[in-house]
């Protein structure tokens, strides 16, 4: 009885998903730990401590405050990427374009406020259309010509790079690679604290947080609780069959690729209005911002609710990897951990697959010996 009420909590989405993501993460860390043993045994130990403990490394409560106030900023916009990849995920598309959706995002959002001059909610806007334009793009093409999302994406990626380079070149600053910040040419179009700054001792902890959760909470009411939703999961599992039942095949097809792309470009918004950092316009490679926005996703369970703490645990992470000694490990160590600990994040859909399959053959096992 014990056991069948054991293998019956085990079966619960929520529980799988739980586990999945903590087997994931102690794989991470396992993984990077035997790294730092490899290149110095001496300092392995604390370093992955360092890289766990994140702004509890520090002595005092103002540092740790402020620090934890840095790894917030960076948590939105990843949770808006995370959002974009599970929302697509979820109607059976796979948008690994939320990293030129993201890019368009902070284009628009950046253009916006240095050349143009608006405020911040018309600067956050016009990231969301941005995005959405982008993710539409691909969502055309695989409603009338049948085109992969995947290579569709691929290729928008790399476009809306380059295009935002030549966009922004104009507001850069001549002393620099970067684009000016938006604090010393446009108050306006800085993101509001609402009184988070003070909190937590740093100007850029901004309402992107509280925007982020708030979208999360949407987006888990548009697929779960809407006829919309129903009828875009629908599209996504069979859009013939959707078709028959009268529904808009393609035109829900574009409309999931472009709420994905908007949500991608929201987040650029809400990190480059918070003028934590500047667009480097000279740079050659796509923000790993979208990339890590699908290990977040799968990481989460594709739950909406789920990606707010995976969204945090990455950056956490991340952040964390920062306070390894650098005198004992190359300036590229932490970016190694916190890779290897993000890769191993998005094996929780298998882990999931693997404890069905155990169960499975468990239940066979016992319906085989009570006959």
């Amino acid at each position: 009885m014990q056991a069948s009420k054991k293998e019956s909590l085990l079966r619960k989405p929520g529980v799988q998903t739980l586990l999945a993501s903590l087997i994931c993460i102690l794989l991470g860390l396992l993984v990077g730990y035997i790294a730092l043993l490899i290149i110095n045994p001496a300092g392995a130990t604390e370093a992955i401590l360092d890289v766990i403990k994140n702004f509890w490394a520090y002595s005092k409560p103002e540092k740790q405050l402020k620090n934890f106030g840095v790894t917030l900023v960076t948590t939105a916009p990843l949770l808006m990427c995370s959002l974009s990849v599970l929302f697509a995920y979820k109607v059976g598309l796979f948008n690994i374009g939320a990293a030129g959706q993201y890019v368009a995002g902070a284009g628009a959002s950046i253009y916006c406020a240095l050349a143009l001059h608006m405020p911040w909610y018309l600067c956050v806007i016009a990231a969301i259309l941005a995005g959405a334009l982008l993710g539409a793009i691909s969502g055309m093409l695989k409603a009338y010509r049948n085109v992969n999302e995947v290579i569709s994406c691929i290729m928008l990626n790399w476009i809306s790079l380059y295009l935002v380079n030549t966009l922004l070149t104009p507001v850069k600053n001549p002393t620099g690679k970067d684009t000016f910040t938006i604090a010393s040419q446009n108050q306006a179009a800085l993101l509001p604290t609402a009184g988070l700054g003070k909190l937590f001792n740093q100007k850029n902890v901004t309402v992107a947080v509280p925007l982020a959760i708030l979208m999360c909470v949407i987006i888990w009411v548009l697929l779960n609780k809407t006829v919309l939703g129903y009828e875009l999961r629908a599209t996504g599992l069979n859009k013939n069959a959707a078709k028959y039942c009268g529904m808009k095949d393609k035109f829900n097809i574009i409309l999931t690729m472009a709420i994905a792309g908007g949500l991608a470009g929201m987040g650029a918004s809400l990190l480059y209005l918070s003028d934590f950092e500047q667009w480097a316009v000279t740079q050659a490679s796509v923000p790993a911002m979208g990339f890590n926005g699908i290990a977040a996703a799968f990481l989460g369970g594709l739950n909406p609710i789920g990606a707010i703490f995976s969204s945090y645990f990455i950056q956490h992470i991340t952040r964390g990897g920062a306070n390894v000694n650098m005198n004992m490990y190359c300036a590229q160590i932490s970016d190694l951990i916190s890779s290897v600990i993000i890769y191993m994040c998005g094996f929780v859909l298998f882990m999931k697959q693997f404890m069905n399959k155990k169960l499975d053959a468990r239940e066979n096992r016992k319906g085989g010996n009570n006959k």
